[in-house]
């Protein structure tokens, strides 16, 4: 989860208007609006709720629409947004946490700078930098006691030993195949008969390999693939790198032997597996380095989720409607 998606504030329109970013930002009580929830003491309305599901649906869906299957979830995480960031920053501020004031300088030269030439950044600047700087601020609070809930320390050599052996599929190296090939290439859309043609072609080249010819150099002769250079080798290829159809027709020869005529996406193909190499779990040693990254990166996740989950659940909240999805604006 990033802090940077949490949602609307009472700023976002006079941001929106200057094309500043609008992130994170913190939900309001409008006196005209119902109140959704209160969290420890602080009202939250309707319309927050509903800006901050909006502000969701267009980080999290291409479409903006959310599948039936997944609305719950949905409602759950923007809920859980807005509860978080309240809860967030009384923690920031029961830890005396400080903003950055040198960070959120820069960030304002940097706005000052972008719209130097507005006449409407000029003349609301002062007015709307209240705001701005509120939400900056809290944004800069937001991100160190993030910071400092995911501090995973350095682990010891028993701890990454153990990691390592209740997540070997993490340090195995697949299983991967020699392979060759030649490739007539087809257009997918062309006809009937030009697909025929084709298959009768790599018929007659196999019936040539069968008969002593050099796969190599008919591959250099025939083959449209890139590696009819190197004489159809693919070199190494993992499993799953070709499709699962053409990889059972590879299979079903033997060790070596040329495949009759397969069709592929690009035109079709023959191909001959040289070598199998069989799945291999690398030495502890070896993936010391990247175990130790993958070890912190999950305690670091687990230990967010955790810390989150312990504030909401020793916090006060009522929730005075129930979380539904937003009813469209009626047009005018």
């Amino acid at each position: 989860m990033n802090l940077r998606q949490f949602g609307p504030a009472v700023v976002v329109s006079c941001l929106v208007a200057l094309q500043v970013p609008a992130s994170a930002q913190s939900p309001a009580v409008d006196g005209t609006n119902a109140v959704f929830a209160i969290v420890n003491g602080q009202a939250i309305s309707q319309k927050s709720f509903e800006m901050t599901y909006a502000n969701y649906m267009r980080q999290t869906y291409y479409h903006r629409q959310v599948p039936e299957a997944e609305l719950p979830g949905a409602l759950e995480a923007v809920k859980n947004q807005i509860f978080d960031r309240i809860l967030l920053l009384d923690e920031a501020k029961r830890r005396n946490v400080v903003a950055n004031e040198a960070s959120i300088a820069r960030t304002i030269a940097e706005y000052d700078a972008r719209y130097v030439g507005s006449p409407r950044w000029k003349e609301n600047r002062d007015t709307m930098l209240v705001a701005v700087r509120q939400q900056l601020a809290e944004q800069s609070l937001l991100e160190q006691i993030e910071k400092a809930a995911r501090h995973v320390a350095d682990p010891t050599d028993e701890v990454l030993r153990d990691y390592y052996a209740k997540h070997l599929e993490l340090f195995t190296e697949p299983e991967k195949m020699r392979m060759h090939s030649i490739l007539l290439k087809v257009d997918p859309s062309a006809s009937k008969a030009t697909w025929d043609a084709a298959r009768v072609e790599a018929q007659r080249i196999l019936n040539q390999i069968k008969a002593g010819t050099a796969f190599a150099d008919l591959a250099r002769l025939h083959s449209s693939d890139p590696t009819s250079a190197q004489g159809g080798d693919m070199g190494y290829l993992h499993k799953g790198m070709i499709p699962d159809a053409v990889q059972e027709k590879i299979e079903a020869s033997k060790m070596g032997e040329v495949t009759p005529p397969i069709d592929v996406l690009e035109g079709v193909a023959l191909f001959r597996m040289d070598e199998r190499v069989l799945p291999k779990v690398q030495l502890f040693d070896k993936v010391k380095a990247r175990s130790a990254d993958l070890y912190k990166r999950e305690q670091s996740e687990t230990q967010w989720n955790d810390f989150r989950a312990a504030l909401r659940k020793d916090a006060k909240i009522e929730i005075l409607i129930a979380p539904q999805t937003p009813r469209p604006s009626a047009k005018r």
